[in-house]
């Protein structure tokens, strides 16, 4: 018996329907921006295992990182303790986020480190004897799985088994030049009621929603106001941190300051799970007190894990060469030269591109997570050794920064292909 026939008798995979499912494919190991499996063959990873790996697998200064501190210190406690790495990566990362982040708290994944940004901005207003209840999100949004990520995240057949018991939020259209009126209009009458904690964006691109891309000015604009109503602005930069929107983070394209900040994924360069939220001084000393209920009371088994920072810490020196700009500039420009090759195609609806993060929305019936579409297209991929996972008609590409022209023109190809064979 195989590893992927294993696989099926014990295993539950995410986001797949187990009765209908193929065999998953088993994956032995990992190389650059290829992933192999048990027969040899070579899979190109154009998606980045789900947006994580941003220098490649296998990366040999990451995993010697990763070995070096297992023989030194693989865990301890983080309640009273702590240790160099997490030290360390904290001090790094300040460095590179906006001058107004002051403190890191750690969590495990993008899920936590948003459920952890949105219990201190209730906390932060409940401490000062003000609480405000209220949370203001934008429609189509995903925050990540857990309870108070999936409440800030759109009503969607995901969601919809736990509606119930989800926290009510108040939900904005994505700003365009068209509607950008009618949206501050919604906004101010949210603001004015004084009740609300907290905005939370993905900055400049809805992934899960489609790789959907906005504004800075726009987004600028209602953090702006936001600010002008005291309310605390939540960036989750857990997909488009390192360097996916072309720029370090996203909110480098803004000129307002965000106040707290979630990163993940590309945090480790996609070798271990690691969540941070950040923040400004004037949240963190919100829950300075002589009052012990003021704490806040929130922790993983895992918090600061040492292998988890000593691999953030070796992908932050990988970030710091030359290299890792080039080839995010290289990236978008090859997707921008696709994007005017591939411009007026007839089933083609619209083509979003901005940094390594390249989108085409095919033509094809509703935009939407379950068009059928869907399943051709990834049995069209992979049949080609691509692993690409379209969201419904919404074929996109955000790969790890080490894929080369040629791959990055044989994903091009594919995508071509597929538009004549699958739509």
């Amino acid at each position: 018996m195989n590893l992927s026939e294993r696989d099926a008798k014990v295993v539950w995979h995410p986001y797949t329907q187990m009765l209908t499912a193929d065999l998953p494919v088993a994956i032995v190991r990992g190389e650059g921006a290829y992933l192999y499996d048990e027969q040899g063959n070579a899979y190109l990873d154009a998606i980045a295992s789900w947006w994580t790996n941003t220098h490649g697998h296998a990366h040999p200064h990451l995993a010697s990182a990763i070995s070096r501190q297992a023989q030194t210190l693989e865990h301890c406690i983080f309640a009273g303790f702590t240790h160099a790495p997490a030290v360390e990566l904290a001090e790094r990362l300040l460095a590179k986020l906006p001058n107004n982040q002051a403190r890191v708290f750690y969590s495990d994944n993008g899920s936590t480190a948003v459920e952890v940004a949105l219990k201190m901005t209730f906390q932060y207003w409940h401490n000062q004897g003000k609480p405000r209840r209220r949370v203001l999100a934008f429609e189509n949004a995903y925050h990540g799985d857990t309870f108070g990520a999936m409440s800030v995240g759109d009503r969607s057949p995901f969601s919809a088994p736990f509606n119930p018991f989800l926290f009510e939020v108040s939900f904005l259209p994505l700003p365009t030049r068209d509607n950008f009126e009618a949206v501050k209009q919604v906004l101010l009458q949210h603001l004015q009621t004084e009740d609300v904690a907290s905005f939370i964006f993905e900055p400049l691109v809805q992934g899960t929603a489609g790789m959907l891309i906005y504004e800075p000015a726009l987004l600028d604009e209602i953090i702006r106001l936001c600010h002008e109503y005291g309310t605390l602005a939540i960036a989750d930069e857990v997909m488009t941190g390192f360097g996916r929107t072309g720029k370090l983070f996203a909110n480098e394209y803004l000129s307002e300051q965000i106040d707290l900040v979630c990163l993940s994924k590309g945090l480790t360069g996609g070798f271990m799970p690691l969540g941070i939220t950040t923040c400004t001084t004037r949240i963190y000393e919100a829950f300075l007190s002589e009052d012990r209920y003021k704490t806040f009371f929130h922790g993983h088994s895992y918090t600061g894990n040492p292998l988890a920072c000593a691999v953030a810490l070796a992908s932050l020196d990988l970030v710091d060469l030359p290299a890792f700009s080039a080839n995010i500039a290289r990236i978008s420009a090859q997707h921008e030269a696709f994007a005017k090759r591939l411009a007026g195609h007839a089933k083609v609806k619209e083509i979003r591109h901005l940094g390594t993060i390249i989108a085409v929305e095919i033509d094809a019936g509703n935009t939407s997570y379950f068009n059928s579409l869907r399943d051709r297209l990834y049995q069209f991929f992979l049949q080609r050794f691509l692993l690409m996972r379209p969201l419904g008609n919404v074929v996109y590409l955000l790969p790890p920064y080490c894929i080369t022209d040629s791959d990055l023109e044989r994903c091009y190809t594919a995508i071509v292909e597929s538009l004549e064979i699958c739509v």
